[in-house]
């Protein structure tokens, strides 16, 4: 906050005083409940580290909300803990008519809110405040919880910081990329931001397709969407010059293969059927170009998948099918160890992968029959947890979208805010297309949009096991 404060100093919006009240008092709380705190029990296990995570979150999204309410730029509590949530899971659904108008330095926090809820503010914790004093796999494992959990160092608070400096490196990196193709340095920075937290906030109503004339910086935006959606345990390996480990890791040739597939199918569509004169949200484009509708396919493909959620154009106009198919890209999601949300890769490959298993076991009872993964082999409790995650996903969503409808939204609107809050994708269908807002959600629903970006996030479980019996329950 006193980040932003600094930057609406620079550019001298008028807001300074009140960001930086929001940040003295953040630190004012946080100091008086260390004090409070100061001689803790230092036993942490795997029920305290859920609790911390999930309780982490909401406190920290509860926070977010001052600088929005004291410049006034969002005077609603609920509106104000919406945009917050929505930073903070990286989700990108936003509730602000004109975001062109908002002071930098507000612009900025939104940003930020994305870029350290990307790679996990308790992984951010345990990688700069080693005066916690715990040890951090629990809440690593807690913060991460997908199939697998590749390690780059022994102890966990050199392995966030290896993340830290891949995520931090990108970052400089796009931001320094997009100013040569033609963007400002706020705008760029914003951007890079956003694309490598996979958010989606924008600082123009339009979103990227800002920039459709630009072509240069949507192929920048799309290089780092790409890299954003990758496992940054593979950027690791690819800076210590171990490529072969990135070629034969299955998931990323999977990942790959849906990209290059799904764009290929999109292009040939927007290129062959789509009505020329359908147009973006703010800047004209000839769809009937190769170029433009293989690099609009490519986009779109990306920004939903990896559930970064950045618009180069109205994607619910082009054909029927493409809003079908766009919808169930939304249940992908990118590699696990990304920032991206949904299911992720992995969960899907190995799904298919116990499918097939299953076909072999149905003619062979008696064989030993196991999942590989890399060419190892998997354990049956990875492969149940995989399948449990799924049917909790799709139960996640079909009550969200349930509790959508209850509150009087269409059908179309009720599935695709339920997919996109609970995946973070942001952008979604029905009245919450690409070039609306939620601004005129219920508040109940947009208290039930911040709860599903939160299990969302979390991937589920962490979140969800807080409302069982059993959890509370003494040893």
């Amino acid at each position: 906050m006193l980040l932003s404060a600094l930057i609406s100093l620079i550019y001298k919006d008028g807001v300074t005083p009140q960001i930086a009240y929001a940040g003295l008092i953040v630190i004012f709380l946080g100091g008086l409940t260390m004090l409070a705190t100061r001689n803790p029990n230092k036993e942490m296990g795997k029920r305290e580290g859920y609790i911390v995570v999930s309780f982490g979150w909401v406190i920290m999204a509860l926070s977010g909300t001052l600088p929005y309410i004291f410049t006034e730029t969002i005077p609603n509590f609920t509106n104000a803990f919406f945009e917050t949530m929505s930073g903070y899971t990286t989700t990108g659904s936003t509730i602000l008519n004109d975001i062109e108008i908002l002071p930098e330095g507000i612009l900025f926090w939104r940003s930020l809110t994305h870029w350290i809820g990307g790679m996990g503010i308790i992984v951010l914790a345990i990688a700069i405040l080693p005066l916690l004093g715990i040890g951090g796999m629990q809440l690593f494992a807690a913060e991460a919880p997908g199939p697998s959990a590749d390690k780059l160092h022994p102890r966990i608070t050199d392995t966030a910081k290896r993340l830290w400096l891949i995520y931090f490196g990108y970052t400089a990196a796009e931001t320094i990329l997009l100013q040569v193709a033609g963007m400002n340095f706020f705008d760029a920075i914003n951007h890079s931001m956003c694309t490598l937290s996979t958010g989606g906030f924008s600082t123009k109503n339009a979103s990227l397709a800002y920039w459709n004339d630009q072509p240069m910086i949507q192929y920048i935006v799309i290089i780092f969407m790409f890299l954003a959606g990758t496992n940054f345990v593979l950027s690791y390996f690819a800076f210590k010059g171990k490529i072969q480990k990135i070629i034969k890791d299955e998931e990323f040739k999977l990942y790959f293969k849906f990209i290059a597939v799904f764009t290929i199918i999109a292009a040939c569509i927007i290129y062959f059927r789509a009505d020329v004169s359908v147009s973006t949200i703010n800047h004209p484009m000839v769809l009937g170009e190769a170029e433009s509708s293989f690099r609009h396919a490519l986009f779109q493909v990306l920004a939903v998948v990896t559930t970064t959620g950045f618009v180069s154009a109205d994607y619910t106009l082009w054909t029927p099918f493409l809003t079908v198919f766009f919808f169930g890209l939304m249940f992908l999601g990118g590699s696990a160890g990304s920032t991206s949300g949904g299911v992720k890769v992995v969960r899907h490959l190995l799904m298919i992968k116990n499918g097939f298993v299953e076909f072999k076991r149905a003619l062979h009872p008696n064989a030993v029959l196991p999942v590989r993964y890399n060419k190892k082999s998997i354990s049956g409790d990875i492969v149940f947890n995989i399948l449990a995650f799924f049917i909790l996903y799709m139960l996640s969503f079909i009550v969200g979208a349930l509790g959508f409808s209850m509150l009087g939204l269409d059908f179309e609107s009720s599935v695709g805010v339920a997919a996109s809050s609970l995946g973070n994708v942001g952008p979604a269908f029905g009245n919450f297309s690409p070039v609306d807002n939620f601004y005129n959600m219920p508040m109940i629903g947009k208290w039930w949009c911040s709860f599903l970006m939160l299990i969302g996030r979390l991937e589920l479980f962490t979140v969800l096991i807080l409302f069982t019996p059993f959890f509370w329950r003494n040893r």
